[in-house]
């Protein structure tokens, strides 16, 4: 993922948010600001990554999880509830995704022990469409990007690699200089945010 300014910060696992103005970026993001939507991905990128490496994804998967969970938060930012806690629900969010995608990949179907899936055959239904949602939700992804030019295909890629690709290695291989790379990249995801904006 992108490596972005020298202060982004990583939140872990155990870690609290410190970034003093997170609820603000969340706020702006959700009014239409780019500069905040694209801020939030470079500060919380890495833990979505993080998340996919404890669940020992295959790469694909993993790109998956990273696009699906954005994909939610676009798809929720109007109704968060708490925008000072982001990184939390971005974690939980991706955890979700994660599991989801282990139980499709290995056809298994995830329920709680209380669920009333135990009740009878048509308790699988709700696990069976939120598998297909999840699915639904990648492939909107990755149609989304498709229709960007080839170039901003490439940048993007490089962007989400896992490990990260540093800038100089993005500049000399798209012959871009350094300091476009971030504007670039947010025109990129902004275009992205527009086409997956819900209708």
């Amino acid at each position: 993922m992108p490596r972005g300014l020298d202060n982004i910060v990583v939140v872990g696992p155990h870690h609290h948010e410190i970034a003093p103005d997170v609820a603000g970026l969340v706020r702006s993001a959700a009014a239409g600001d780019k500069s905040a939507w694209e801020r939030l991905v470079d500060q919380y990128s890495r833990l979505l990554w993080a998340m996919t490496r404890d669940f020992k994804l295959a790469e694909v998967d993993a790109a998956d999880v990273v696009q699906a969970t954005w994909l939610r938060l676009l798809e929720h930012i109007h109704r968060i509830e708490y925008p000072e806690r982001i990184g939390s629900w971005l974690a939980t969010t991706a955890r979700h995704e994660c599991l989801r995608h282990l139980a499709a990949s290995k056809r298994v179907t995830l329920v709680d022990d209380h669920d009333a899936a135990f009740s009878g055959p048509a308790g699988h239904q709700p696990e069976v469409d939120e598998r297909l949602l999840a699915e639904e939700r990648a492939q909107a992804v990755r149609e989304a990007v498709a229709t960007l030019p080839v170039r901003s295909q490439r940048l993007l890629e490089l962007l989400m690699a896992d490990p990260p690709v540093s800038y100089t290695e993005i500049s000399d291989q798209l012959g871009l200089p350094i300091g476009s790379i971030g504007p670039t990249r947010g025109r990129c995801l902004e275009r992205l945010r527009l086409i997956l904006q819900p209708a």
